[in-house]
């Protein structure tokens, strides 16, 4: 019992702080405004919540173009950090060669379940006549994964089915990523 609540906790403060710092690394890989000038309340949060992590990789990381290594350096860390501590609670049986790998499953499950509530956000945020922000934000968050669905995909009778769809792919990819991660890992 008490592991399931430290592995609860570490689940949710990681993928809080984890999180955080895929969706640095993916707004700026869209090259979203994130600074206080720019108006852009997520933006703030996310510097609020990675600073601590992502400035002192940034100085021995360089980016790779427009990929910022140092958030997704960050993003790996906090999650190899959560299975070592976890591994050791458990009674550090069986190999260390297997934390980095299912860090690195971590990570994908992480950007999964991240993308789909950035889709679910941006979906009621579409049906609400608002021009904030936020909801601007979301659309440039979301709408580069809509644009290819919508290509195929018309809209039915006036509604974007793109979201759905979007959706669904992610769902699958989460089901590939699991079965993947049951054979590789034998869990």
């Amino acid at each position: 019992m008490l592991y399931q609540i430290i592995s609860l906790l570490l689940e949710v403060v990681v993928g809080i702080f984890g999180g955080a710092c895929l969706l640095r690394l993916y707004m700026q890989l869209l090259r979203i405004p994130m600074s206080a000038r720019s108006g852009n309340p997520l933006g703030r949060f996310v510097f609020a919540l990675t600073d601590w992590i992502v400035l002192p990789l940034r100085r021995v990381l360089p980016s790779l173009g427009a990929l910022d290594t140092a958030s997704l350096v960050a993003a790996f860390v906090l999650q190899l950090a959560k299975f070592a501590l976890l591994w050791l609670i458990a009674g550090a049986g069986g190999s260390l060669f297997f934390l980095p790998l299912l860090a690195v499953f971590g990570l994908l499950s992480m950007a999964i379940s991240g993308l789909t509530v950035a889709v679910i956000v941006y979906a009621v945020l579409s049906w609400l006549p608002t021009s904030s922000v936020i909801s601007g934000v979301m659309a440039r968050l979301v709408e580069p994964l809509l644009t290819p669905i919508r290509r195929v995909l018309p809209s039915v009778g006036g509604i974007d089915l793109s979201p759905l769809v979007l959706l669904l792919l992610l769902q699958v990819a989460a089901i590939v990523l699991g079965g993947v991660r049951g054979g590789v890992l034998g869990a």
